[in-house]
């Protein structure tokens, strides 16, 4: 088996050229070309021609399509950026995939988010498939308008297709920019002897997280034996108070903190809890979680502590 995985050069790609490697696929990884990054081959989503040249040349079976805008500060300070990036550019790589002869075009997995679903009742939870979306925030309207394109051009012009509907994702290699690897780096910090005042957003949200070494290999199994036409919830089903993520940090860190609620990190429409139901994909796959939330957060911590002292 042979796969193209867009966005290989980021936190979740690594993790997934990695997984599937390990099980003998053969794998091509694709970076934009971008701050002079590059993967196996260049991916450019602004560039459909190109892509569709990549895709054709290199005869890939699976696409896993993980290239985004993720960070969702971003995306609310710049939503037309990440509208170019994760739905023009989705339908970029779609349309490649189309335009190649039929019996060549390979299977497309597309990564998009359990932040789709918006804020819902608690008796609703935890969240199925089946939920009605209701996106709160522009990067979730974007990844909803992916699914859409992904899984509607799949069952238009006829080639398989599977869409993850993933959750917070955790583990060693994250940016620092993302909430768990935020606390880390700086409570590294300052476990280094730095300034111990700790300003934090709301601490109350409760969110759904899953180490980014299970969720890869969620992605290699409906890679491979995912359902076409189906989304999958790729989570852990147990909500954790960011409070609780933070406590458990600390206490990694053995270091004394000042821990101060600051309004300029709070965010505008967040939703106060959600957390997923894996059930579907568990049925489909087999797959289980192998990391727990205490191994992770270690991992996530000492991956910060090590960049701290190297910096």
């Amino acid at each position: 088996m042979r796969a193209l995985v867009t966005g290989a050069d980021g936190f979740v790609g690594l993790h997934l050229c990695a997984e599937l490697e390990a099980r003998g696929v053969e794998v091509v990884a694709g970076a934009r070309p971008l701050d002079g990054m590059r993967g196996d081959v260049p991916i450019e989503l602004g560039d459909c021609e190109q892509l569709r040249r990549v895709i054709r040349e290199i005869q890939v079976d699976v696409v896993y399509h993980l290239a985004a805008q993720a960070f969702v500060p971003r995306a609310t300070a710049d939503p037309l950026e990440t509208y170019e990036t994760n739905i023009l550019g989705t339908a970029r790589l779609v349309e490649a995939i189309r335009l190649l002869p039929e019996g060549t075009r390979p299977r497309l997995l597309f990564t998009s988010s359990g932040e789709v679903y918006g804020a819902h009742a608690r008796a609703e939870l935890p969240i199925g498939e089946g939920a009605l979306p209701m996106p709160a925030t522009p990067y979730a309207a974007s990844k909803l308008a992916g699914e859409a394109i992904v899984l509607s051009s799949a069952k238009t012009y006829g080639f398989p297709a599977v869409v993850t509907r993933s959750f917070n994702h955790i583990g060693p290699g994250q940016s620092d920019r993302f909430v768990v690897a935020g606390f880390a780096r700086r409570l590294a910090a300052i476990a280094a002897g730095g300034n111990p005042l700790f300003p934090v957003g709301d601490l109350s949200t409760q969110r759904d997280f899953l180490d980014v070494r299970d969720a890869v290999r969620a992605y290699a199994d409906l890679g491979e034996r995912g359902v076409d036409g189906e989304l999958y919830n790729v989570c852990s089903g147990v909500p954790t108070r960011i409070q609780d993520i933070l406590r458990q940090l600390v206490m990694a860190a053995r270091a004394g903190v000042e821990i101060r609620e600051d309004p300029a990190l709070m965010r505008p429409a967040d939703v106060p809890v959600i957390y997923g139901d894996n059930r579907k994909l568990k049925a489909a796959t087999g797959w289980e979680p192998r990391f727990t939330l205490a191994r992770s957060l270690r991992d996530v911590y000492e991956d910060a502590r090590a960049a701290t002292a190297t910096a």
